[in-house]
């Protein structure tokens, strides 16, 4: 019997050096135990790769812990590829940034077309616009530079005038009720005594325009420009327009009393 138990006692020193399992200690109800401070990672006894003999646990072995190099070999690529893809973003953002600082000088500096050579350009007041009112698109270019319209009564009465050429042109005491204009570029134009009433004059340029005696009733004026225009007696009753422009236009010295005050200027 002491034989046996001597054998059995071999047996579990044997394979106690063979594998080497990491022990787990066992808690008892009379003491405390700290589980992340006793209890090692578990170490799986198993054939070495091929280039270490069998049982043998020697670092990137199957049966060792430590991590693979090719793990970390992948780690490294993939935070390399991560690095790469944050430079490209990084990189795109300043191309956005850099073009759209500088579009608004590109802008500026834009000239315009050449004054077309249509011999019934003035008369496409008349038929207008009807692809894309609010964008300013069209098929064929409303060129109406230079172009007579004094007391027309019915003609542009409602009409779609969407991104216009407009300067120079002539609207006095023109009836342009409910016409759309919007991006109509109307620098140096002469609009006095026209009736805009419930028009819509959406981002519209009337730099150095005279819009003496008009009428803006009702009237869309969002991102109107005017910078340099004559505004004496103009009307502004129930006019639509933003604050920010509202301020723009206020600052035109030519506006009367009265219609500061239909306007809602402060200074």
């Amino acid at each position: 019997m002491a034989s046996m138990a001597l054998s059995i006692a071999s047996s579990s020193l044997s394979f106690s050096r063979s594998c080497s399992p990491t022990a787990i200690p066992l808690a008892s109800p009379s003491s405390s135990i700290s589980l992340t401070s006793s209890i090692q990672p578990l170490i799986y006894c198993g054939r070495g790769d091929k280039k270490t003999a069998k049982g043998k646990r020697f670092n990137h072995s199957f049966g060792n812990v430590a991590a693979n190099p090719n793990d970390s070999i992948s780690t490294s690529k993939e935070k390399s590829s991560h690095f790469k893809e944050l430079r490209n973003v990084a990189c795109g953002v300043l191309a956005v940034l850099a073009l759209t600082t500088t579009s608004p000088v590109i802008a500026a500096n834009q000239r315009l077309p050449p004054l077309s050579t249509d011999p019934e350009r003035c008369e496409r007041a008349f038929v207008g616009n009807t692809i894309g009112q609010a964008n300013g698109v069209y098929d064929k270019a409303i060129d109406l530079r230079f172009c007579d319209y004094t007391n027309d009564k019915t003609n542009l009465k409602g009409k779609s005038l969407a991104a216009a050429l407009m300067s120079d042109a002539k609207f006095d005491g023109a009836d342009m009720t409910e016409v759309i204009m919007s991006k109509a570029y109307a620098v140096g134009a002469s609009f006095k005594g026209t009736d805009f009433t419930n028009a819509v004059l959406d981002r519209v340029n009337f730099g150095k325009a005279n819009l003496q005696g008009a009428s803006f009733k009702n009237t869309v004026l969002s991102g109107s420009t005017f910078e340099g225009a004559q505004l004496q007696d103009v009307v502004f009753e129930d006019t639509i327009i933003g604050y920010i422009d509202l301020q723009k236009l206020c600052v035109n010295k030519t506006i009367n009393e009265d219609s500061r005050l239909e306007l809602g200027c402060r200074n």
